[in-house]
């Protein structure tokens, strides 16, 4: 149901999309030979911010409406909530550019948590730091929403800064959460056009029904629930790239106590407007728009369930606790494969060879990446602990950036796709596994590696050095860092730490047995213990 409004010139102005720009111009900064703090934006983050911005208007509707605010010490009362609550205009959109953690007003955040003082007082320093320390941003992502505005943050900095705390305004908002820990060879003014180039709807409801014995549980992504309404989740701003994934538990221990012939139905209603500018106007025009969808046949993307799983539970519990119950989550789903297809036989009680069981998923092709995408996410910044060199503000940065993208995307996120090339015009093999051996083996001169976020041309060291390689044509929600490799002239670490099959799982560096391999023999041995 398309609907057009029409209104006075007044009306349509305020049916614009408005866009205001937050900018930090302010930062601590220690002087050696004062030995004093002093207050100042530095040259990189200002250079840089004002990249973005100047792209930014590049890639907005002409009758779009573009402010610009600054924030320091000089005002008593935090910008950003002053923009927010007098904002009552439709799809407005806040860049808030952070050069460091909010350090004055009631949103004042203490980044002394972030140390050793953990480790004296005999805490958990990944769990410690994962929680907010003060509800302040909470509140504040409940006045955007209600304000009907989208909030996105970029956070410029590699100090500590509690993205923790400061992710919900952007995550509840429907909004963005950027982190750039540098300021050299960055993609923010790319990142910045991208997201404001593609189209979007705005001010989106959306709510899920499904039979009786089949309830939606946990939902991930960034979106807000309504208060009064169960299933209901007000999305502010909505591109192609949104994903919503739900996670449905049974109400009983029976199931469906329908016919067999009759498949689970789900119904999803999703409301959203749009700002159309007609040709042969001047101004905008308001498109509202309500879809429904019901989905008679469905499969499960399984890249998302282990991957949003770890993310809620890591959250919930820790990361201690969350690697522990994703192994036994494999364990689980591995004996009970094995028992669905009878692959071990029971003798006395006991089951048979250890070879027997399955831990590849051979017989059911839907679940043969999973042991790998496993693999891959106990190696991953998600679960890695603090004193493997994880930071808390990339660890908040993956799980936002996680929570957000489709399969495909996901997939590549955890678990990289690595193709080889006889020639920069032919392609060798489409897949191989993360592996110096994959490298050895196939005798190829060149590799594109694709991890979502880095993109890496790697030359073996047996290739032509004239050979040219095109970088590759992508669309996806961020830009992706592109990377060119010599192999035996450019240090190749950057590439060789996506070859994570021949590393340990806690990620202490090369072993003598294979690390995958050593990997699917500790499932076995947990699955014969689990079956016992």
């Amino acid at each position: 149901m398309l609907v057009g409004l029409e209104g006075s010139e007044e009306e349509i102005l305020h049916a614009r999309r408005v866009y205001v720009a937050a900018v930090d111009l302010l930062c601590e900064i220690f002087d050696l030979y004062k030995s004093s703090f002093f207050f100042a934006p530095s040259e990189e983050f200002l250079e840089l911010t004002k990249s973005a911005l100047q792209a930014a208007p590049e890639a907005l509707a002409p009758e779009s409406l573009f402010g610009l605010a600054t924030f320091s010490h000089q005002g008593l009362i935090p910008v950003c909530y002053i923009l927010l609550s007098s904002l009552y205009i439709t799809a407005a959109r806040v860049f808030a550019f952070l050069s460091g953690p909010p350090d004055h007003g009631p949103g004042q955040l203490d980044t002394r948590r972030y140390g050793e003082q953990y480790a004296c007082k005999g805490e958990d320093t990944d769990r410690a730091l994962l929680p907010e320390q003060t509800p302040f941003y909470k509140d504040l992502a409940a006045v955007a929403v209600q304000a009907g505005v989208c909030v996105d943050i970029f956070a410029i900095t590699n100090e500590y800064t509690d993205l923790a705390s400061l992710k919900f305004p952007s995550i509840e908002s429907s909004g963005f959460l950027f982190l750039y820990s540098n300021t050299e060879d960055l993609t923010l003014p790319q990142d910045m056009y991208r997201m404001l180039s593609r189209p979007y709807a705005f001010n989106c409801v959306l709510r899920l029904r499904t039979f009786t014995e089949f309830k939606p549980g946990h939902s991930y992504d960034h979106f807000f629930p309504d208060p009064q309404y169960e299933n209901v989740q007000h999305i502010i701003c909505c591109d192609s790239y949104a994903t919503y994934a739900y996670h449905f538990d049974f109400t009983n221990d029976v199931g469906f106590s329908r016919a067999a012939s009759e498949q689970p139905m789900l119904q999803i209603a999703f409301q959203y407007t749009v700002v159309v500018p007609p040709k042969e106007l001047s101004g905008s025009e308001l498109i509202s728009s309500i879809r429904y969808i019901i989905p008679s046949g469905y499969s499960v993307p399984l890249s998302l369930l282990p991957a949003l799983s770890v993310i809620f539970t890591s959250l919930e519990e820790g990361v201690r606790e969350g690697r522990m119950l994703f192994h036994d989550w494999l364990v689980i789903l591995t004996t009970q494969y094995n028992e669905a297809f009878e692959l071990i036989q029971y003798k006395n009680g006991s089951s048979s060879m250890t070879s027997q069981v399955d831990v590849t998923f051979s017989q059911c092709p839907q679940l043969q990446l999973l042991p790998r995408l496993v693999f891959a996410l106990l190696r991953n910044p998600l679960l890695l602990f603090h004193e493997e060199g994880v930071h808390p503000d990339y660890r908040i940065y993956v799980q936002c950036l996680f929570s957000a993208l489709e399969p495909s995307s996901l997939h590549r996120a955890i678990y990289p796709v690595l193709t080889s090339y006889s020639t920069p015009d032919k392609q060798a093999y489409p897949r191989h596994s993360l592996s110096h051996a994959a490298l050895i083996t196939s005798g190829s001169p060149i590799f594109f590696l694709d991890a979502f976020t880095t993109l890496i041309v790697f030359y073996s060291s047996t290739a032509d050095p004239s050979i040219p390689f095109p970088p590759p044509q992508d669309k996806r929600c961020i830009t992706p860092k592109l990377v060119f490799i010599r192999g035996g002239q450019d240090d190749a670490t950057a590439f060789e730490n996506y070859l994570i099959e021949e590393q340990d799982v806690d990620g202490i560096g090369l072993t003598s047995v294979a690390g995958f391999v050593s990997f699917l023999e500790d499932i076995t041995q947990s699955v014969l213990e689990y079956m016992k």
